[in-house]
């Protein structure tokens, strides 16, 4: 599976069945010398034998192409497609599949119907909950990669940026860390400090990232692990020039800063209502004063859009948009427990989100599993 975390960064998650002999992971670009990446490499059981592999920085260039071999045997050379600013970047946004990969595939299938045979995003925002319990080496296979394999296989080629769900990681800092698969997602461009070592002791374990699609800039909060480093890492990510002179300003946060639908017994009795307290009266206020766009969130499970005026004087649109997607699969939330009386759009069924960038032009269109659209809208600089 491919990721793509900070800028012109790429991290590649693959395993096998057995100990493969010395494995590296070349990548090159068209007509240019291969560079070649040993993987570190992570036992899952006597079965499933994980690697991964960081490579960058990549030039800002149309393909890259990578492949996997070891003294015997190759993958197929998988080719990364990149977009300039000028260009249409497709994003595919997904949140919440897990525990539901019956539904996951309906909603991968409307996704091949929606993009058609000859084309495909190049982007994927997963905004969190890719699986029930990252423990589970089961839940791994049956909620997200078999799926994916199934369906689509866009995870070998089109680079997934993955925002932390409530679900999705072990905050244990320890060498038993019980995530299977991205107890490694930290500092991927900060190569002096991915020694092996802290691999292995499970110091690596940061989210929050920035990076820039197209003419949009992203930053990825992680809701679950609330910290002094992620507040300071976000007020500057919010005042720097990447973030204030992108066209679209864009946060993506796996909790929601305002939830409607949840199970009424969670949120009353076991304080569930609490667990994004700080994205709303922390983090909200902050991106509203540094005139965000679009907040993207998942774990509600459901569709819902809202658009509100600043509470600030900007010089911009003056408008701010919550998208909250997550209806990737997973059991739907259906009561309601709070009105915010905010929301223009509200859909309670399995979905996805295409969302299209093109210099001064984005588009959002959400739409259900079975092809309808339910929602659009688009912004203009």
């Amino acid at each position: 599976m491919l990721f793509e975390h900070g800028d012109n960064y790429y991290y590649v998650v693959w395993e096998t069945s057995c100990t493969s002999g010395a494995p590296l992971l070349e990548w090159w670009y068209d007509d240019a010398s291969r560079h070649s990446i040993e993987p570190w490499y992570r036992k899952i059981d006597d079965t499933h034998h994980r690697y991964t592999a960081i490579f960058g920085p990549v030039a800002n260039i149309s393909h890259v192409h990578y492949k996997v071999n070891n003294y015997r045997l190759s993958t197929k050379q998988y080719t990364i497609v990149r977009r300039g600013e000028a260009e249409l970047n497709r994003v595919l946004v997904i949140a919440d599949n897990q525990n539901g990969p019956t539904e996951f595939r309906k909603v991968l299938t409307g996704i091949q119907q929606y993009y058609g045979a000859s084309s495909k995003p190049d982007t994927i925002l997963h905004v969190g909950d890719a699986v029930q319990n990252v423990g589970s080496l089961s839940n791994w296979q049956r909620q997200l990669f078999a799926p994916m394999e199934d369906r689509s296989g866009l995870h070998h080629t089109t680079p997934t940026i993955f925002v932390p769900g409530n679900h999705d990681h072990d905050k244990r800092r320890v060498s038993s860390n019980r995530n299977l698969y991205m107890d490694m997602y930290h500092g991927l461009y900060d190569t002096d400090e991915l020694g092996k070592a802290a691999v292995t002791n499970g110091s690596y374990h940061r989210f929050f990232h920035s990076l820039s699609v197209g003419s949009a800039r992203i930053i990825v909060l992680d809701a679950e692990c609330a910290s002094k480093e992620e507040s300071e890492f976000l007020e500057r990510e919010l005042k720097s020039l990447a973030f204030q002179s992108a066209r679209f300003r864009i946060v993506a946060v796996h909790i929601p800063p305002y939830i409607e639908f949840w199970d009424p017994y969670g949120w009353n009795k076991k304080n569930e209502k609490h667990w994004g307290e700080h994205i709303r009266l922390e983090y909200d206020p902050l991106f509203r004063k540094h005139n965000v766009d679009l907040v993207i969130s998942g774990h509600q499970h459901n569709y819902q859009r809202s658009t509100v005026s600043h509470s600030t004087n900007s010089a911009r649109l003056g408008t701010i948009t919550y998208a909250i997607v997550g209806g990737a699969g997973g059991m739907l939330d259906l009561e309601r427990v709070e009105d915010w009386n905010m929301y223009n759009v509200t859909y309670l069924n399995h979905h996805f989100v295409a969302l299209d960038i093109k210099d001064r032009s984005l588009s959002w269109t959400a739409v259900s599993s079975t092809g309808s659209v339910i929602d659009h809208f688009a912004l203009q600089r």
